[in-house]
């Protein structure tokens, strides 16, 4: 049956949280993007079946099997869903920073990664790695996602980021010494850095975090200053590696980012001060790059307004231009980069507006949407099921108009968001 707008606009209101089903559908478009090939399909067809992609074709090859839900998008361009490798869907950058977050008890943050978590669907990203929170209250949510009961992205998420007293993102820094107060992942040493991991692991994150840095948003830690030993980190990346789960590290100086890239760790986030030997020691480790580049326009133009501390504006005017020459650096070089924003530093569901920043500093539009296809697939350990639209990939499948590889801020505007084979959004 073909699938009006407005029989559409019903079929979202109904199924907005449901996980998929068994139906099938016939799913077409002005054209499809398949950013492995990097080619543009005409008139493409699509057959899906239980969440995932069973067939491919184009309109003439692949007809509608009988009763199926044909939904046809014309004039759109069809593209895998995407996939942002740095976000804390608990953050909400217009409550304020530094010291207000402390005035909002732990269920508000669980509130707003509800709401955030939609945003970032609508947005077209259909997988989000969530790169640590305070607690274990992202699993929850990533949990009621899964089992149809609140609309998100899928949701790889860390725990408490393990790492040193007085670091950044792994402890609480904003309460004076007679609170006496420590954050969940803290730790001193190897065998401590091992249990928190084991402790993480216990809870059911999908992967860990740790710093090897300071950061901008943390009091009083430096963002060139190495946190932790390499003993440290070796430790963390071997037991998590023991029990099958990846590493991110936060790592914006350079010392700390060959410290993380030597440890093992499998992606670098902010990799903000490279060098040549930083970027050459990525390349030879395989590690990824999770470089965000667009934040700091947001972060400078609205955080005084917003309430973020001198001590954070002024770190992220110090970083902002190094970083983005770093990341021209490394993409010339041919290291491997991911798609990563920091949402959280910037509001959910603008993740998009980072391509245009990617072309503006060094990739080519096929380059920044493989960053958020088949390259943060591959990061993820999910070739040819996550950012692909191949038969037997999950079927996670956004529409826009016009052609992004003309124009990649086209990517800001998504019409038609299905993941798993269910349709959220169809504007």
């Amino acid at each position: 049956m073909k699938m009006g707008f407005a029989a559409a606009a019903m079929a979202v209101s109904l199924t907005a949280a449901a996980p998929a089903t068994a139906e099938t559908v016939y799913l077409t478009a002005g054209r499809m993007l398949d950013p492995a090939s990097g080619r543009i399909t005409e008139a493409p067809a699509l057959l899906i079946e239980e969440g995932k992609i069973l067939k491919t074709g184009t309109r003439a090859s692949l007809a509608a099997p009988e009763g199926a839900t044909v939904i046809d998008l014309p004039g759109e361009t069809l593209l895998p869903g995407l996939i942002d490798m740095h976000v804390h869907l608990t953050g909400d950058p217009t409550k304020g920073g530094g010291y207000s977050f402390l005035a909002y008890p732990g269920e508000r943050f669980v509130i707003w990664a509800v709401n955030n978590a939609e945003k970032t669907l609508m947005a077209g990203f259909t997988t989000v790695r969530n790169t640590g929170s305070d607690g274990y209250e992202i699993l929850a949510v990533r949990d009621a996602v899964n089992e149809g009961e609140i609309p998100g992205p899928r949701i790889f998420a860390a725990g408490p980021p393990v790492g040193i007293v007085g670091g950044h993102c792994s402890d609480n820094n904003y309460l004076p010494p007679e609170e006496e107060a420590t954050g969940a992942g803290v730790a001193t040493g190897p065998w401590e850095m091992r249990a928190k991991v084991r402790q993480n692991i216990k809870y059911g994150v999908d992967f860990i975090k740790t710093c090897s840095t300071g950061g901008v948003f943390s009091k009083g830690t430096l963002l060139g200053a190495a946190q932790g030993t390499l003993e440290e980190l070796e430790a963390i990346v071997d037991e998590a590696h023991m029990r099958g789960l990846k590493v991110a590290v936060h790592a914006h100086g350079t010392v700390g980012i060959k410290n993380a890239i030597r440890a093992g760790a499998d992606t670098i986030e902010h990799a903000s001060y490279l060098d040549d030997e930083a970027i050459n020691l990525a390349k030879r480790h395989g590690a990824y790059l999770s470089m965000d580049i667009y934040n700091t326009e947001y972060t400078l133009s609205e955080g005084e307004k917003n309430g973020v501390m001198e001590e954070s504006l002024d770190k992220e005017r110090q970083v902002g231009g190094v970083q983005r020459e770093s990341f021209r650096k490394a993409v010339k070089a041919g290291a491997k980069m991911v798609f990563g924003t920091d949402a959280a530093i910037y509001p959910h569901g603008d993740n998009a507006r980072q391509f245009s920043r990617m072309v503006q500093f060094g990739m080519t539009p096929i380059q920044a949407i493989r960053a958020a296809t088949t390259t943060a697939a591959e990061a993820l350990g999910k070739s040819g099921e996550l950012g692909c639209v191949a038969a037997g990939c999950v079927a996670d499948i956004i529409a826009i108009s016009g052609d992004p590889l003309a124009d990649v801020s086209a990517l800001e505007t998504v019409n038609f968001v299905m993941k798993d084979g269910v349709t959220y959004k169809k504007d």
